[in-house]
Protein backbone atom coordinates (compact mmCIF):
# COMPACT_ATOMS: atom_id res chain seq x y z
CA UNK A 1 0.00 0.00 0.00
CA UNK A 2 1.29 3.72 -1.35
CA UNK A 3 0.63 6.02 1.88
CA UNK A 4 -1.66 9.24 0.99
CA UNK A 5 1.28 11.36 1.00
CA UNK A 6 3.31 9.15 -0.67
CA UNK A 7 0.51 8.93 -3.63
CA UNK A 8 -0.24 12.69 -3.47
CA UNK A 9 3.40 13.53 -4.89
CA UNK A 10 3.33 11.06 -7.26
CA UNK A 11 0.08 12.09 -8.63
CA UNK A 12 1.81 15.26 -8.92
CA UNK A 13 4.36 14.36 -10.58
CA UNK A 14 2.44 12.42 -12.99
CA UNK A 15 0.48 15.27 -13.91
CA UNK A 16 3.06 17.56 -14.49
CA UNK A 17 4.76 15.25 -17.27
CA UNK A 18 1.71 14.80 -19.06
CA UNK A 19 1.14 18.94 -19.32
CA UNK A 20 4.54 20.41 -19.31
CA UNK A 21 6.47 21.11 -22.42
CA UNK A 22 9.13 18.55 -22.69
CA UNK A 23 12.10 20.41 -22.46
CA UNK A 24 14.59 20.61 -25.25
CA UNK A 25 18.30 21.26 -24.05
CA UNK A 26 21.37 21.41 -26.31
CA UNK A 27 21.37 18.40 -29.04
CA UNK A 28 23.49 15.41 -27.27
CA UNK A 29 25.29 12.78 -29.46
CA UNK A 30 25.24 9.46 -28.15
CA UNK A 31 27.32 6.64 -30.00
CA UNK A 32 25.80 3.78 -30.94
CA UNK A 33 21.98 2.58 -30.41
CA UNK A 34 20.09 4.09 -27.75
CA UNK A 35 17.46 1.67 -27.30
CA UNK A 36 17.24 -1.75 -28.05
CA UNK A 37 13.62 -3.78 -28.39
CA UNK A 38 12.50 -5.29 -24.73
CA UNK A 39 15.09 -3.57 -22.92
CA UNK A 40 15.36 -1.11 -20.39
CA UNK A 41 17.49 2.08 -21.95
CA UNK A 42 19.37 3.03 -19.24
CA UNK A 43 21.93 5.91 -19.69
CA UNK A 44 24.35 6.19 -16.74
CA UNK A 45 27.45 9.30 -16.10
CA UNK A 46 28.39 11.33 -13.58
CA UNK A 47 25.90 14.00 -11.95
CA UNK A 48 25.06 16.75 -13.65
CA UNK A 49 26.46 15.54 -17.49
CA UNK A 50 23.03 15.69 -18.72
CA UNK A 51 21.69 12.37 -18.38
CA UNK A 52 17.84 14.27 -17.63
CA UNK A 53 18.23 16.00 -20.83
CA UNK A 54 19.42 13.05 -23.21
CA UNK A 55 16.28 11.52 -21.31
CA UNK A 56 13.66 14.23 -22.36
CA UNK A 57 15.06 14.43 -25.86
CA UNK A 58 14.23 10.38 -26.58
CA UNK A 59 11.05 11.81 -25.62
CA UNK A 60 10.92 14.35 -28.10
CA UNK A 61 12.16 11.68 -30.78
CA UNK A 62 9.10 9.91 -30.24
CA UNK A 63 7.09 12.74 -30.12
CA UNK A 64 8.35 13.30 -33.28
CA UNK A 65 7.54 9.86 -34.52
CA UNK A 66 3.91 10.11 -33.47
CA UNK A 67 3.86 8.86 -30.52
CA UNK A 68 0.72 10.70 -28.77
CA UNK A 69 1.89 13.05 -26.21
CA UNK A 70 -0.11 11.67 -23.13
CA UNK A 71 2.13 8.06 -23.90
CA UNK A 72 5.26 9.71 -22.43
CA UNK A 73 5.32 9.67 -18.88
CA UNK A 74 7.82 11.22 -16.96
CA UNK A 75 9.12 10.84 -13.29
CA UNK A 76 11.79 11.95 -11.47
CA UNK A 77 12.69 10.04 -7.88
CA UNK A 78 15.36 12.24 -6.41
CA UNK A 79 12.67 14.48 -4.55
CA UNK A 80 13.19 14.22 -0.44
CA UNK A 81 9.13 14.07 -0.26
CA UNK A 82 9.19 10.60 -1.98
CA UNK A 83 11.75 9.00 0.98
CA UNK A 84 10.35 6.16 1.97
CA UNK A 85 9.05 4.74 -1.40
CA UNK A 86 9.48 1.60 -2.32
CA UNK A 87 9.92 -0.80 -5.71
CA UNK A 88 6.43 -2.37 -4.55
CA UNK A 89 4.59 0.68 -4.39
CA UNK A 90 5.20 2.00 -7.78
CA UNK A 91 2.27 -0.13 -9.27
CA UNK A 92 0.72 2.47 -8.04
CA UNK A 93 1.70 4.35 -10.36
CA UNK A 94 1.14 2.40 -13.71
CA UNK A 95 -2.36 2.26 -12.56
CA UNK A 96 -3.29 5.47 -11.89
CA UNK A 97 -2.20 6.17 -15.22
CA UNK A 98 -4.12 3.90 -16.81
CA UNK A 99 -6.97 5.94 -15.22
CA UNK A 100 -6.38 8.94 -16.58
CA UNK A 101 -5.23 8.33 -19.59
CA UNK A 102 -8.46 5.77 -20.75
CA UNK A 103 -8.18 6.80 -24.28
CA UNK A 104 -4.80 4.86 -25.04
CA UNK A 105 -5.29 3.02 -28.51
CA UNK A 106 -4.85 -0.36 -27.56
CA UNK A 107 -1.53 -1.81 -28.15
CA UNK A 108 0.30 1.10 -28.32
CA UNK A 109 3.13 1.35 -25.71
CA UNK A 110 4.11 3.70 -22.96
CA UNK A 111 7.06 5.00 -22.93
CA UNK A 112 7.73 5.18 -19.19
CA UNK A 113 10.88 7.61 -18.10
CA UNK A 114 12.25 7.41 -14.94
CA UNK A 115 14.98 9.31 -13.43
CA UNK A 116 17.10 8.84 -10.79
CA UNK A 117 15.44 5.45 -9.78
CA UNK A 118 18.10 4.25 -8.29
CA UNK A 119 16.72 5.85 -5.08
CA UNK A 120 13.77 3.37 -4.71
CA UNK A 121 14.59 -0.11 -2.75
CA UNK A 122 13.33 -3.04 -4.79
CA UNK A 123 13.14 -0.76 -8.38
CA UNK A 124 14.24 -3.44 -10.33
CA UNK A 125 11.07 -6.17 -9.96
CA UNK A 126 9.03 -2.96 -10.73
CA UNK A 127 10.97 -2.11 -14.05
CA UNK A 128 10.77 -5.79 -14.71
CA UNK A 129 7.41 -6.37 -14.59
CA UNK A 130 6.68 -3.41 -17.01
CA UNK A 131 8.96 -4.86 -19.64
CA UNK A 132 7.43 -8.21 -18.73
CA UNK A 133 4.00 -6.70 -19.84
CA UNK A 134 5.20 -6.32 -23.21
CA UNK A 135 3.79 -2.76 -23.92
CA UNK A 136 5.75 -0.58 -22.30
CA UNK A 137 9.49 0.63 -23.02
CA UNK A 138 11.23 1.76 -20.19
CA UNK A 139 14.14 4.86 -20.20
CA UNK A 140 16.37 4.86 -17.06
CA UNK A 141 18.64 7.30 -15.58
CA UNK A 142 21.14 6.99 -12.36
CA UNK A 143 24.37 7.99 -11.28
CA UNK A 144 25.60 5.48 -8.72
CA UNK A 145 26.69 2.54 -9.06
CA UNK A 146 23.09 0.64 -8.26
CA UNK A 147 22.83 1.55 -12.20
CA UNK A 148 26.10 0.03 -13.62
CA UNK A 149 26.49 -2.80 -15.94
CA UNK A 150 27.64 -5.26 -13.76
CA UNK A 151 25.28 -4.44 -11.54
CA UNK A 152 22.02 -3.98 -14.28
CA UNK A 153 22.90 -7.45 -15.49
CA UNK A 154 21.89 -8.77 -12.21
CA UNK A 155 19.32 -6.77 -11.76
CA UNK A 156 17.34 -6.39 -14.90
CA UNK A 157 18.28 -10.36 -15.60
CA UNK A 158 19.71 -9.08 -19.04
CA UNK A 159 16.80 -7.03 -19.84
CA UNK A 160 18.63 -3.40 -20.08
CA UNK A 161 20.47 -1.72 -22.73
CA UNK A 162 23.32 0.60 -21.06
CA UNK A 163 23.76 3.91 -22.42
CA UNK A 164 26.70 6.12 -21.53
CA UNK A 165 26.68 9.73 -21.24
CA UNK A 166 29.79 11.81 -20.81
CA UNK A 167 29.43 15.99 -20.61
CA UNK A 168 29.69 18.06 -23.60
CA UNK A 169 32.32 16.73 -26.00
CA UNK A 170 33.91 19.44 -28.02
CA UNK A 171 31.21 19.83 -31.35
CA UNK A 172 28.37 19.67 -28.38
CA UNK A 173 30.19 22.55 -26.13
CA UNK A 174 29.85 24.93 -30.13
CA UNK A 175 26.55 23.78 -30.23
CA UNK A 176 25.69 24.60 -26.69
CA UNK A 177 27.28 28.03 -27.61
CA UNK A 178 25.50 28.77 -30.70
CA UNK A 179 27.96 27.88 -32.95
CA UNK A 180 28.08 25.98 -36.32
CA UNK A 181 30.49 22.80 -36.19
CA UNK A 182 32.58 22.71 -39.47
CA UNK A 183 31.59 19.79 -41.86
CA UNK A 184 35.22 19.52 -42.88
CA UNK A 185 37.12 20.39 -40.01
CA UNK A 186 40.69 20.18 -41.74
CA UNK A 187 39.80 22.03 -44.41
CA UNK A 188 39.17 25.53 -42.98
CA UNK A 189 40.41 29.19 -43.51
CA UNK A 190 43.79 30.99 -41.55
CA UNK A 191 41.03 33.05 -39.85
CA UNK A 192 38.35 30.08 -39.02
CA UNK A 193 41.42 27.75 -38.00
CA UNK A 194 42.26 30.46 -35.03
CA UNK A 195 38.92 30.43 -34.05
CA UNK A 196 38.45 27.24 -33.77
CA UNK A 197 41.37 26.37 -32.13
CA UNK A 198 40.70 29.39 -29.44
CA UNK A 199 37.53 27.71 -28.79
CA UNK A 200 38.98 24.27 -28.51
CA UNK A 201 41.37 25.87 -25.73
CA UNK A 202 38.74 27.13 -23.96
CA UNK A 203 36.71 23.98 -23.94
CA UNK A 204 39.60 22.32 -22.41
CA UNK A 205 39.97 24.67 -19.48
CA UNK A 206 36.17 25.20 -18.89
CA UNK A 207 35.44 21.20 -19.55
CA UNK A 208 31.63 20.12 -20.44
CA UNK A 209 29.77 19.87 -18.05
CA UNK A 210 26.56 21.91 -19.30
CA UNK A 211 25.99 24.21 -16.04
CA UNK A 212 29.39 25.50 -16.10
CA UNK A 213 29.30 26.85 -19.67
CA UNK A 214 29.59 30.49 -19.74
CA UNK A 215 30.89 31.24 -16.12
CA UNK A 216 33.17 32.92 -14.40
CA UNK A 217 36.00 31.07 -13.16
CA UNK A 218 35.50 31.81 -9.54
CA UNK A 219 31.79 30.14 -9.85
CA UNK A 220 32.38 27.50 -11.95
CA UNK A 221 35.61 26.15 -9.70
CA UNK A 222 33.01 26.22 -6.81
CA UNK A 223 30.17 24.22 -9.06
CA UNK A 224 32.99 22.35 -9.98
CA UNK A 225 33.69 21.76 -6.14
CA UNK A 226 30.30 21.07 -5.23
CA UNK A 227 29.61 18.52 -8.33
CA UNK A 228 33.02 16.37 -6.47
CA UNK A 229 31.91 16.68 -3.43
CA UNK A 230 28.09 15.19 -4.09
CA UNK A 231 29.73 12.42 -5.58
CA UNK A 232 32.07 11.59 -2.91
CA UNK A 233 29.07 12.08 -0.12
CA UNK A 234 26.11 10.43 -1.96
CA UNK A 235 27.77 8.34 -4.77
CA UNK A 236 30.85 6.75 -2.95
CA UNK A 237 29.96 7.08 1.05
CA UNK A 238 25.62 7.04 1.38
CA UNK A 239 25.44 4.61 -1.42
CA UNK A 240 28.61 2.04 0.09
CA UNK A 241 28.40 2.60 3.51
CA UNK A 242 31.59 4.50 3.37
CA UNK A 243 33.57 5.79 6.65
CA UNK A 244 36.61 6.66 6.07
CA UNK A 245 35.86 10.35 4.50
CA UNK A 246 39.47 11.40 5.13
CA UNK A 247 40.65 8.51 3.03
CA UNK A 248 38.89 9.60 0.09
CA UNK A 249 39.59 12.80 0.37
CA UNK A 250 42.86 12.07 -0.42
CA UNK A 251 42.21 9.77 -2.93
CA UNK A 252 40.05 12.21 -4.52
CA UNK A 253 42.54 15.16 -4.90
CA UNK A 254 45.37 12.81 -5.69
CA UNK A 255 43.68 11.65 -8.55
CA UNK A 256 42.28 14.89 -9.99
CA UNK A 257 45.28 17.07 -9.83
CA UNK A 258 47.14 14.58 -11.33
CA UNK A 259 45.73 13.85 -14.91
CA UNK A 260 47.12 11.18 -16.56
CA UNK A 261 49.60 9.89 -13.90
CA UNK A 262 50.39 6.56 -12.85
CA UNK A 263 48.53 5.37 -9.75
CA UNK A 264 49.28 1.98 -7.51
CA UNK A 265 47.37 1.23 -5.01
CA UNK A 266 50.25 0.32 -2.93
CA UNK A 267 51.90 3.56 -3.43
CA UNK A 268 49.15 5.78 -2.51
CA UNK A 269 48.24 3.46 0.78
CA UNK A 270 51.97 3.66 1.52
CA UNK A 271 51.67 7.79 0.85
CA UNK A 272 48.89 8.19 3.38
CA UNK A 273 50.35 5.86 6.12
CA UNK A 274 53.58 8.00 6.36
CA UNK A 275 51.45 10.91 7.01
CA UNK A 276 49.24 9.14 9.76
CA UNK A 277 45.74 8.77 7.53
CA UNK A 278 44.78 5.13 8.40
CA UNK A 279 43.52 3.38 5.98
CA UNK A 280 43.57 -0.44 5.19
CA UNK A 281 44.89 -1.33 1.20
CA UNK A 282 41.66 -2.46 0.46
CA UNK A 283 39.83 0.41 1.58
CA UNK A 284 41.85 2.04 -1.57
CA UNK A 285 40.58 -0.49 -3.81
CA UNK A 286 37.40 -0.18 -2.96
CA UNK A 287 37.47 3.49 -2.57
CA UNK A 288 38.90 3.80 -6.42
CA UNK A 289 36.16 1.39 -7.62
CA UNK A 290 33.74 3.42 -6.44
CA UNK A 291 35.04 6.70 -8.03
CA UNK A 292 34.56 4.68 -11.16
CA UNK A 293 31.44 3.23 -10.55
CA UNK A 294 29.95 7.15 -10.30
CA UNK A 295 31.91 8.42 -13.21
CA UNK A 296 34.17 10.87 -11.02
CA UNK A 297 37.31 9.00 -12.33
CA UNK A 298 38.15 7.20 -14.96
CA UNK A 299 41.57 4.38 -15.07
CA UNK A 300 43.29 3.12 -17.69
CA UNK A 301 44.67 -0.49 -17.64
CA UNK A 302 48.30 -1.55 -19.17
CA UNK A 303 47.71 -3.54 -22.56
CA UNK A 304 48.76 -7.09 -21.19
CA UNK A 305 47.70 -10.82 -22.55
CA UNK A 306 48.94 -11.69 -18.62
CA UNK A 307 46.17 -10.98 -16.50
CA UNK A 308 48.95 -10.74 -13.20
CA UNK A 309 51.26 -8.36 -15.49
CA UNK A 310 48.03 -6.11 -15.71
CA UNK A 311 47.22 -6.29 -12.03
CA UNK A 312 50.33 -5.99 -10.69
CA UNK A 313 51.36 -2.98 -12.80
CA UNK A 314 49.90 0.85 -12.42
CA UNK A 315 47.08 2.28 -13.81
CA UNK A 316 46.50 5.78 -15.28
CA UNK A 317 43.69 8.01 -13.91
CA UNK A 318 42.04 10.54 -15.12
CA UNK A 319 38.89 13.10 -14.09
CA UNK A 320 35.54 12.52 -16.06
CA UNK A 321 36.22 16.12 -17.59
CA UNK A 322 39.03 18.54 -18.24
CA UNK A 323 37.66 21.31 -16.76
CA UNK A 324 38.18 19.22 -13.29
CA UNK A 325 41.97 19.47 -13.76
CA UNK A 326 42.64 23.50 -12.90
CA UNK A 327 40.44 22.87 -9.60
CA UNK A 328 42.64 20.25 -8.41
CA UNK A 329 46.32 20.36 -9.82
CA UNK A 330 48.07 22.42 -7.39
CA UNK A 331 51.61 21.90 -9.03
CA UNK A 332 51.14 25.43 -10.51
CA UNK A 333 52.31 24.00 -14.12
CA UNK A 334 50.36 24.38 -17.24
CA UNK A 335 47.96 21.73 -17.63
CA UNK A 336 46.63 21.82 -21.18
CA UNK A 337 48.71 18.57 -22.05
CA UNK A 338 46.98 16.59 -19.37
CA UNK A 339 43.87 18.21 -20.10
CA UNK A 340 44.11 17.41 -23.62
CA UNK A 341 45.08 13.79 -23.02
CA UNK A 342 42.11 13.19 -20.38
CA UNK A 343 39.53 14.67 -23.45
CA UNK A 344 40.98 12.57 -25.98
CA UNK A 345 40.67 9.02 -23.27
CA UNK A 346 37.00 10.68 -22.61
CA UNK A 347 36.18 11.35 -26.32
CA UNK A 348 37.56 7.78 -27.06
CA UNK A 349 34.99 6.03 -24.40
CA UNK A 350 32.35 8.06 -25.71
CA UNK A 351 33.19 6.54 -29.11
CA UNK A 352 32.78 3.06 -26.81
CA UNK A 353 36.17 2.34 -27.53
CA UNK A 354 37.89 0.12 -24.74
CA UNK A 355 41.29 1.40 -23.84
CA UNK A 356 44.13 0.69 -22.53
CA UNK A 357 47.88 1.96 -22.13
CA UNK A 358 50.83 -0.07 -23.71
CA UNK A 359 54.20 0.39 -22.67
CA UNK A 360 56.98 -0.47 -24.90
CA UNK A 361 59.82 -3.17 -24.64
CA UNK A 362 61.89 -0.35 -25.00
CA UNK A 363 60.46 1.28 -22.12
CA UNK A 364 58.43 3.55 -23.60
CA UNK A 365 54.77 4.54 -23.37
CA UNK A 366 51.82 4.85 -26.17
CA UNK A 367 49.28 6.88 -24.35
CA UNK A 368 46.08 4.74 -25.70
CA UNK A 369 45.76 1.63 -27.60
CA UNK A 370 41.81 1.87 -28.43
CA UNK A 371 39.61 -1.23 -29.78
CA UNK A 372 36.86 0.34 -31.69
CA UNK A 373 33.11 -1.86 -31.44
CA UNK A 374 33.57 -2.40 -35.27
CA UNK A 375 36.36 -4.29 -34.57
CA UNK A 376 39.47 -1.56 -35.24
CA UNK A 377 42.91 -1.09 -33.31
CA UNK A 378 44.15 2.49 -33.34
CA UNK A 379 47.41 3.22 -31.67
CA UNK A 380 46.68 6.89 -30.31
CA UNK A 381 49.37 8.83 -28.85
CA UNK A 382 48.35 12.22 -27.42
CA UNK A 383 51.31 15.16 -27.25
CA UNK A 384 50.45 19.44 -26.75
CA UNK A 385 53.31 20.40 -28.89
CA UNK A 386 55.42 17.95 -30.71
CA UNK A 387 57.37 20.76 -33.10
CA UNK A 388 60.60 20.58 -31.45
CA UNK A 389 62.66 18.08 -33.00
CA UNK A 390 63.51 15.82 -29.51
CA UNK A 391 60.17 15.32 -28.37
CA UNK A 392 58.65 14.34 -31.80
CA UNK A 393 61.79 11.80 -32.07
CA UNK A 394 60.32 10.37 -28.38
CA UNK A 395 56.56 10.38 -29.48
CA UNK A 396 56.73 8.76 -32.48
CA UNK A 397 59.27 6.14 -31.69
CA UNK A 398 57.18 4.93 -29.16
CA UNK A 399 54.44 4.72 -31.83
CA UNK A 400 56.50 2.72 -33.96
CA UNK A 401 57.93 0.44 -31.06
CA UNK A 402 53.93 -0.10 -30.32
CA UNK A 403 53.28 -0.98 -33.74
CA UNK A 404 55.56 -3.90 -33.87
CA UNK A 405 53.62 -5.29 -31.18
CA UNK A 406 50.46 -4.64 -32.90
CA UNK A 407 50.73 -4.67 -36.14
CA UNK A 408 47.80 -4.04 -37.69
CA UNK A 409 46.73 -1.17 -35.32
CA UNK A 410 46.66 2.29 -37.09
CA UNK A 411 48.84 4.79 -35.40
CA UNK A 412 47.66 8.24 -34.89
CA UNK A 413 49.42 11.88 -33.16
CA UNK A 414 47.28 14.30 -31.65
CA UNK A 415 48.20 17.75 -31.01
CA UNK A 416 46.65 21.03 -29.28
CA UNK A 417 47.38 23.14 -32.21
CA UNK A 418 48.27 22.28 -35.98
CA UNK A 419 51.73 24.57 -35.18
CA UNK A 420 52.32 21.94 -32.60
CA UNK A 421 52.49 19.05 -35.56
CA UNK A 422 55.94 17.47 -35.67
CA UNK A 423 57.85 18.37 -38.67
CA UNK A 424 58.54 15.59 -40.57
CA UNK A 425 56.47 12.33 -39.83
CA UNK A 426 56.99 8.70 -41.03
CA UNK A 427 54.70 7.03 -43.36
CA UNK A 428 51.69 5.14 -41.82
CA UNK A 429 51.04 7.81 -39.06
CA UNK A 430 48.61 9.94 -39.29
CA UNK A 431 49.02 13.41 -37.54
CA UNK A 432 46.35 16.02 -36.67
CA UNK A 433 45.27 18.68 -34.12
CA UNK A 434 42.92 16.92 -31.08
CA UNK A 435 39.87 19.06 -32.27
CA UNK A 436 39.73 18.32 -36.07
CA UNK A 437 39.68 14.54 -35.05
CA UNK A 438 36.97 15.18 -32.11
CA UNK A 439 34.86 17.41 -35.28
CA UNK A 440 35.31 14.54 -37.33
CA UNK A 441 32.36 12.03 -37.11
CA UNK A 442 33.89 9.57 -39.18
CA UNK A 443 37.18 9.20 -36.94
CA UNK A 444 38.06 5.99 -35.40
Amino acid sequence: MVDARLKDVLLEKLADSLASPIPEGTPREVHGLKAFAGKATVVVGMRRSGKTTLIHQMRLERLARGVGRDRLPYVNFEDERLAGLEGAQLGFLVEEYGRRVPGARPGEPVTWSFDEIQVVPGWERFVRRLLDGGEAEVLLTGSSAALLSHEIATALRGRAWEVPLYPFSFPEALRHQGRAVPERPGFATAAGRVEMEKAFLAWLTVGGFPEVQGLDPAARGQLLKDYVDVAMLRDVMERHGVTNLTGLRWLVRHLLGNAGGLFSVEKFHGALKSQGVAIARDTVHDLLAHLEDCFLVRTVWMESNSERQRMVNPRKAYPADPGLIPIYDRSGRSNLGHALEAAVLIELQRRRAEVTYVRTPEDHEVDFLARTPEGGMELVQVCADASDPAVADRELRALAEAAIRFPGAGQRLLTLTRDGAPSAVPPGIAVQPAYEWMLSRNAP
